[in-house]
């Protein structure tokens, strides 16, 4: 197959129509290139607060729920497009509200019109502390006509436990969006990693550029990247593809899934099999005073 991944900039929309217009001409764009998995990054979808006026875009409470509130088109839209183009798309998450507070929301659309909906697990400080963004629903593996697709929306790539309860999956996605260049690799070496220990694909994608009418975003930095296990069949260094720092459009690959079965059945390692206890060492260390 071949994975699309963007690093997408947010703009300031005076109508619903150009929000499609964006939107529509990105998904072509990467299915122009023969993509198959298109993949937005984490709260890319704050750019529809703009659509309630400069006012509430700026707030911070307000606009959570004013991108809520547009969940349901956006979603109508990137159904009609993953049909029409016959292709599967990671739409950018968004706050979603709850009958708490809201939670971080990403969505896999399929060319058949299905939904898969997975939240983010662990906040950031900001999140937790300044936004009162909440952890929504359990992980989820979702069984696709592309194989088995699992999301870690940016912090939560960081934990390798939740990397561990993905790894029946085959590409693990990824988005993101970090205010700096530690942020970025941060994520990015998360990424890496889960596709080290589970011997996957993953797939990391990134909000770039300016937001100065968002108190939540500001400036954000990164790029879109495709990582693999560094073994047999794939690139020595783990990287399949990288974009460049900060500049918008897709970073595409071609992705055979054969390999990453080859790796997990003779791999020169065998990480995601070993992690399962044969050596005797999932416990807790043992604690030695040395004094």
């Amino acid at each position: 197959m071949k994975i699309a991944t963007a690093a997408y900039p947010l703009d300031v929309l005076t109508s619903w129509a150009q929000y499609e217009d964006k939107i529509s001409h990105w998904v072509a764009e990467a299915a122009g290139q023969g993509a198959d998995l298109l993949v937005f990054p984490e709260y890319a979808a704050m750019e529809l607060a703009t659509l309630a006026g400069p006012e509430v875009a700026g707030d911070l409470e307000a606009s959570l729920f004013a991108v809520s509130d547009r969940l349901p088109e956006a979603d109508a839209l990137h159904v009609k497009l993953a049909r029409a183009h016959g292709v599967h798309i990671v739409a950018a998450s968004a706050p979603a509200a709850t009958d708490t507070r809201p939670v971080n929301r990403a969505r896999l659309i399929t060319p058949t019109g299905q939904i898969g909906v997975q939240d983010k697990q662990i906040m950031t400080r900001f999140e937790g502390e300044v936004w009162d963004v909440i952890p929504g629903n359990n992980l989820q593996v979702f069984d696709t006509a592309l194989g088995k697709i699992g999301i870690l929306i940016c912090y939560d790539s960081e934990f390798p436990l939740l990397g561990r309860a993905l790894t029946d999956c085959d590409i693990i996605c990824v988005p993101s969006v970090t205010e700096a260049l530690a942020g970025y690799w941060r994520v990015r070496i998360g990424a890496m990693a889960r596709a080290l220990e589970n011997q996957c694909i993953t797939v990391m994608s990134s909000v770039v550029g300016e937001a100065d009418w968002s108190e939540a975003l500001g400036t954000s930095f990164g790029a879109g990247g495709i990582f693999a296990p560094p073994d047999t069949g794939f690139p020595p260094t783990g990287v399949i593809a990288e974009g460049a720092l900060n500049a918008p459009g897709w970073t595409c690959a071609e992705v055979d899934l054969a390999r990453v079965a080859h790796v997990r059945r003779d791999g020169v390692v065998l990480n995601r099999s070993h992690w399962s206890g044969q050596s005797g060492r999932d416990g807790a260390a043992i604690p030695v005073r040395l004094r």
